[in-house]
């Protein structure tokens, strides 16, 4: 080769590169970026890693997994040119819903057997992630056994339900930490029916027994726990959008679709590398604090702060009582989210979440789960209502004339 053809192979990109702008295969699996964190996943879920699809984003976005301007990390020989440009140049976040769809469709395409399965003891079950998230959304540790008792209930804990089976049409896909978070938002109804008015009710009765008691734990005050919550889900919530907005799309190293422009490229951004080291010495900005190592709690609870912030060891005696031998609620109503579920196939969702047409306890409850998975509200609506629907089948079945209210 001539060094001119040389130089044209070396900047030309791949060999099957122009293939991914062909109108005839977007509709194929291609291997983008999406479907590399599909693919990461597959193989997370097949060795059963501790870690959800929510916390692989996360990590993600958080810089410890590449994602992002990934080239930068390539070594030298692997020059990216050309149409490779459009493969690896990502400008926007991965979507949760993108990348789990994608990860059954690859399953299926692979063809898969069975993935090994999702016992109790394994983290993806719902009694495992419902018992961190409740830690992480600082509730009584007593909610556990409610969650348990739900699980079992609807058959969600299922080996068979919870094992991913590529190709099986009629077994649903489950999303292990949507679905936990979920059953949360589920017992927190069946106990406190966030209704905007029974929960501060109960709040109010917890804190009068909480002045006269001095035995035992203190009683769960939603009250107190939602501005203790609120307002770390707020600071943290600012800096997440703080970091969003600090960030820098532009890639540290140049990129050139032809050799012929090149030296354009490399002269541009270093006149911009100059320009961003003269005005941080002008304004003594601070050079960027390592990042700190990843971690699985966002939001942290001790129970050895005196400010009383931790809510992991209070009582839900306030909201229980034995009935023939076994703690029931207080309250014996409880108010679907819907209840007629759409078409999932058809219409995408099992329900359409609407903010006004909620209580807005509810809806700081769903926000809650929202940031710590970093999904849309509407996604665990979903679960909610699907739990909902297996939880009151028998009664729904029955045509009750509730519409909103369902009486146990």
């Amino acid at each position: 080769l001539t060094k001119t053809e040389e130089s044209t192979s070396v900047y030309s990109g791949s060999v099957d590169g122009s293939l991914y702008l062909m109108k005839n295969q977007k509709e194929k699996l291609r291997m983008t970026m999406p479907m590399t964190l599909s693919f990461c996943y597959l193989a997370l879920l097949w060795v059963r890693e501790p870690i959800t699809l929510s916390e692989l984003l996360r990590f993600v976005v958080e810089g410890h997994i590449p994602y992002m301007n990934v080239f930068q990390h390539f070594p030298e020989k692997m020059k990216l040119c050309g149409l490779d440009l459009k493969i690896f140049c990502v400008e926007s976040w991965p979507l949760y819903e993108e990348v789990f769809n994608k990860m059954h469709e690859l399953a299926a395409f692979l063809d898969l057997p069975r993935f090994p399965d999702i016992t109790e003891s394994c983290f993806l079950h719902p009694d495992m992630l419902c018992m961190k998230y409740l830690m992480e959304a600082n509730l009584p540790d007593e909610l556990h056994n409610w969650t348990c008792r739900v699980v079992k209930k609807i058959g969600i804990g299922e080996v068979d339900f919870l094992t991913l089976m590529p190709g099986n049409k009629s077994t649903r896909k489950v999303k292990y930490d949507v679905l936990a978070a979920a059953v949360i938002v589920v017992v927190l109804k069946l106990l406190f029916l966030l209704d905007d008015h029974y929960e501060w009710l109960l709040s109010e009765f917890a804190e009068e027994r909480n002045k006269n008691n001095t035995e035992g734990g203190p009683y769960f005050e939603f009250k107190k726990w939602y501005e203790v919550v609120k307002h770390s889900l707020d600071v943290e919530q600012k800096k997440l959008d703080e970091e969003k907005a600090k960030y820098l799309w532009r890639c540290e190293k140049p990129l050139f679709y032809s050799v012929k422009n090149k030296s354009k490229v490399l002269k541009r951004r270093q006149m911009v590398v100059n320009l961003q080291n003269q005005f941080g010495k002008l304004s003594g900005s601070v050079q960027r604090v390592e990042k700190p190592n990843p971690s699985s709690f966002q939001l942290s609870w001790s129970e050895e702060n005196t400010d009383g912030s931790c809510f992991h060891g209070h009582s839900l005696k306030g909201v229980l009582q034995e009935k023939c031998g076994l703690l029931t609620t207080m309250n014996p109503d409880y108010w679907l989210c819907t209840v007629k579920l759409c078409n999932e196939k058809l219409c995408g969702h099992l329900a359409h979440y609407r903010e006004v047409e909620f209580p807005q306890s509810y809806h700081f409850v769903l926000g809650l789960f929202s940031f710590l998975l970093r999904i849309q509200p509407s996604y665990i609506h979903d679960e909610v209502c699907m739990i909902e629907h297996r939880l009151f089948n028998k009664k729904l079945c029955k045509k009750l004339k509730y519409n909103t209210v369902l009486r146990k």
